[in-house]
């Protein structure tokens, strides 16, 4: 039997192809096995988002060839895609496999092994394909939660990101696949989905019948034992009177959204090929504060952006600032060779976007802290997942419909079981 180990890098769009992969392999009779000495088979479903993430992605090939020079060595994913055009990728790599075809897994690792060919690639134009990737799940990593892919590739081409480049144009699941994988998943005792894609708003545009996100939502809400739908990154243009009050009827979806905002500034904005200005935005947020009570909104912002004055800066931080996010994810611009940011002039220094990064993260756990005490006294429910040691005592911990993170104590084993309690008394926020 052909021991396997498997690493991922980046998304939980990535996280969810690995699974898959994995859950492939050991249908076919494979042994999965960590990722160290011993394996036969390496696999590595790689991340190209930003340079640090490409070179990660090669760090992780080495580190496999090195551990069994004489194990097969598969690159997947975004990665070797994104360098499909050159000739020789990586010596240490044995197989390469494009984005759209990780679902031939099994076929192309019995043709490389009848054949010894020196380097087998597997790879498609994918800016030019329409099909969507068929890769199902019917358990994952996690016990009580599932990330289930909905959709691939994005149309949207930030001046700053290569991800169009490596996953291509939209591609969304049909929706009867992705109602039978909830509907196995929740046969297997999971209680919440998170349904995710690389760009998620744009689910369904490119199917046949009249389709979006919010009917998707509606078919997995119907689905029995699932009892939470968590949803990834939205785009803030989603975000209209008739969605949020349809979401918020209901009553299985979270009042958590993520809405990908990048900066608070007008010019950056622009600069970036965001498609909307701050105050558009902002009226997103004040929609879903409408529809739902204290909904954890979260975010993500680059700092030092190719030509952020800091005047513009500025305006970035009273804009986060203004909005009051639950979380606040930011991140320093990283160059990514093969966008048009990374020729832009103006390039801001490293310690310039550091001091800024720090005051972003600064701002964010104020905001955080002032979100969570919000429900301090209030009666929430919370979806039990693992227990740990806090303080020298065994606790249960799990997340609430928000996501804040909480621990509870109890003799009873609370594990996948959804529990009431009050914030401060039963239960105690953690970080």
């Amino acid at each position: 039997m052909k021991k396997v180990a498997l690493h991922n890098l980046g998304c939980k769009v990535n996280a969810y192809e690995t699974e898959a992969m994995q859950e492939m392999l050991e249908g076919a009779g494979y042994e999965i096995v960590p990722f160290q000495e011993g394996a036969d088979i390496y696999i590595i479903n790689t991340c190209t988002v930003t340079n640090i993430a490409d070179r990660k992605s090669r760090q992780m090939l080495h580190r496999a060839r090195k551990m069994n020079p004489e194990a097969i060595v598969v690159a997947a994913g975004c990665y070797v895609q994104a360098q499909e055009a050159k000739e020789d990728i990586d010596p240490c790599i044995d197989i390469v496999i494009g984005n759209n075809k990780k679902q031939d897994l099994l076929s192309i690792l019995t043709e490389y092994e009848a054949q010894h060919s020196d380097v087998k690639k597997e790879m498609i134009d994918i800016n030019h394909t329409h099909e969507y990737e068929e890769l199902h799940l019917t358990k994952t990593g996690e016990h009580t939660r599932a990330y289930i892919k909905v959709q691939d590739g994005c149309n949207q081409f930030c001046s700053y990101c290569i991800i169009p480049y490596a996953r291509g144009r939209v591609r969304s699941r049909r929706p009867e696949s992705v109602v039978e994988e909830v509907r196995h998943l929740a046969a297997n005792g999971y209680r919440e989905v998170v349904l995710t894609g690389i760009h998620l708003s744009s689910y369904g545009i490119d199917l046949d019948e009249e389709i979006g996100l919010l009917e998707l939502i509606r078919a997995v809400h119907a689905v029995e034992g699932i009892e939470r739908i968590r949803l990834g990154s939205l785009e803030p243009r989603i975000i209209t009177e008739e969605f949020a009050r349809s979401l918020s009827e209901l009553p299985k979806v979270c009042p958590h959204f993520h809405l990908s905002l990048q900066s608070g500034c007008d010019e950056t904005l622009k600069r970036m090929n965001r498609r909307y200005n701050s105050e558009e935005y902002y009226e997103k947020c004040t929609l879903l504060r409408k529809y739902f009570q204290d909904p954890a909104l979260t975010t993500d912002v680059i700092v030092g952006f190719p030509g952020e004055t800091e005047e513009e800066f500025e305006a970035s931080r009273a804009f986060v600032e203004r909005v009051s996010f639950y979380e606040t994810h930011i991140f320093k611009y990283s160059r990514r060779e093969g966008t048009r940011a990374a020729v832009m002039k103006d390039q801001v220094p490293e310690q310039i976007k550091a001091k800024r990064s720090a005051v972003l993260i600064g701002l964010g756990h104020e905001k955080q802290n002032e979100y969570e005490r919000k429900y301090t006294g209030r009666e929430v429910e919370v979806l039990i997942e693992e227990t740990a040691e806090i303080g020298g005592k065994e606790v249960w911990i799990g997340h609430t419909k928000e996501y804040i993170k909480v621990a509870v104590s109890s003799e009873e084993n609370l594990q996948n079981r959804i529990v009431k309690g009050t914030v401060g008394k039963d239960l105690q926020i953690i970080h």
